[in-house]
């Protein structure tokens, strides 16, 4: 199965591939950090991906976020989102939502069910759109996306894949792609040439990335391509189901802070977002009201 047929392709290779461990965030949750602080210059335009578990008996209080783009892609169970406008949501498995913070926002993310699993990917904004109204969409499972053939499934996200493409626009041009390949098939998904490109890997032992000749790769692992316009996957399994997601992203090639909840261009802006926040200004008026 291919994506594209173009034999002037060139096939982007894995340069560098690990596995996001396992570690304790707070009561009742369990995180994977697939990006930090250490890659963000290699994967512009992205900022942090985040694989979470957490019971009911966790979650997230009200906290603001400024600057950047967010995707929630819940795989189980269901997060209920609040926002200080008075809006609220409940997004389940399969759903996705879609944040930007922009000047910013505040919010809380608690558990709908007993076991709630799933991802979210902080995208960079440029510095020209970095405080351009916050604004939230949810798309529900059904309404995203899907095509498939010759073993190969995908949910089109964002972009495009298999002459199947995602009705949403980003602020930050993405493609968002979650494939699961048979096993024994393969899928050859055209990126653009320009663009940083990574997969993380959910289920799976025997994916094979970039070329034939790789070694495979489990579940949990974040692989980064090279340069290319072409990105090549194998399942060589004979019996499991390969299921990874393809990431990638425009860069945006200008300084980049983040602390904690805020993503911004240099520190000075680090600490007046702070400040706007502690002092309920500047998009966080509705911080008056906690």
């Amino acid at each position: 199965m291919s994506a594209s047929s173009d034999s002037d392709r060139v096939t982007r290779q894995v340069i560098k591939s690990f596995l996001a461990k396992l570690q304790k965030e707070g009561e009742g949750a369990l995180v994977r950090n697939g990006i930090t602080e250490i890659d963000q210059a290699l994967l512009d335009p992205f900022v942090l991906l985040v694989e979470f578990s957490f019971s009911l008996e966790a979650g997230f209080p009200d906290h603001p976020h400024r600057g950047f783009e967010s995707v929630t892609y819940m795989l189980q169970g269901g997060i209920i989102h609040k926002y200080f406008k008075g809006h609220e949501s409940t997004i389940k498995a399969g759903d996705v939502q879609w944040t930007t913070a922009g000047k910013g926002i505040i919010h809380s993310e608690f558990p709908e069910e007993e076991v709630n699993n799933g991802l979210q990917l902080w995208i960079n904004l440029p510095s020209i759109h970095r405080m351009i109204e916050p604004k939230n969409l949810e798309l529900s499972n059904l309404e995203i996306p899907r095509a498939a053939k010759d073993g190969v499934e995908v949910k089109v996200i964002a972009g495009d894949s298999m002459g199947t493409k995602s009705p949403y626009y980003t602020t930050t041009p993405i493609m968002f792609l979650d494939f699961t390949l048979k096993p024994g098939s393969q899928i050859h998904q055209t990126v653009p040439e320009s663009w940083t490109a990574f997969a993380y890997v959910l289920e799976g032992d025997e994916g094979v990335f970039g070329s034939l000749n790789s070694l495979a790769i489990q579940a949990h692992h974040v692989v980064v391509f090279g340069p290319g316009d072409l990105v090549s996957v194998w399942n060589k399994s004979t019996s499991r189901a390969l299921r990874f997601l393809l990431i990638a992203g425009e860069p945006i090639g200008e300084p980049l802070v983040q602390c904690g909840p805020f993503v911004m261009s240099s520190q000075e802006e680090i600490d007046m977002a702070f400040e706007d926040y502690q002092n309920a200004k500047n998009g966080f008026e509705l911080a008056k009201s906690r």
